[in-house]
């Protein structure tokens, strides 16, 4: 699935017209990324891209340091997606795929490619992956403030399912709660 950044508009102006995505009838931009799976060359890259993140500090669950070696090393590739953009990647999705018959999802984008289709076009394509596997539910949880992530899985058919209450602590002591979203497929 190849995709363009609403964001470039400027550079890509004459190709800024929606066009369907393999999803079902959500309609994802035209972009100068694509969605692929994950390759073991792309384990460093990974590992920086969630180092960023990670130092962000409100986006996932890591925080600052990162060993991106160790995680390099670590990282499991099967039922990840990688966006990749002029040789870059700039966004991860991951389905782990239970013995249960649903997948537990987690995500990331790079900051400067969030709100130009990057989330959508991973969601959209582990939803085509986990139905191709007959996974019949995908999972996810999610920061309760984390509004962009939140509003991308309501676009896409999740909901809500339960709350995590001061479930997470963070480097400085703060508990933030999170929220269960789940998809039947």
């Amino acid at each position: 699935m190849k995709t363009v950044c609403a964001c470039l508009a400027g550079a890509f102006a004459s190709r800024t017209q929606p066009r369907r995505s393999t999803c079902e009838d959500l309609q994802v931009v035209e972009a100068p990324f694509e969605i692929r799976p994950a390759r073991d060359e792309d384990r460093l890259p990974l590992a920086v891209l969630f180092a960023a993140v990670a130092q962000e500090r409100d986006g996932i669950g890591a925080e600052p340091p990162v060993d991106v070696d160790a995680r390099a090393a670590s990282w499991k590739l099967d039922g990840a997606l990688v966006a990749i953009a002029r040789d870059d990647i700039v966004g991860w999705l991951h389905v782990e795929q239970t013995p249960f018959g649903f997948g537990e999802i987690g995500m990331m984008v790079a900051r400067e490619w969030r709100g130009c289709g990057v989330g959508s076009a991973l969601v959209a394509a582990a939803i085509d992956w986990a139905r191709e596997r007959d996974v019949h539910k995908l999972s996810l949880s999610v920061f309760t403030h984390n509004s962009a992530a939140i509003a991308l899985y309501y676009k896409f058919g999740f909901v809500e399912e339960g709350r995590r209450v001061k479930h997470f602590r963070r480097a400085n002591g703060d508990l933030w709660d999170a929220l269960e979203m789940g998809l039947l497929l």
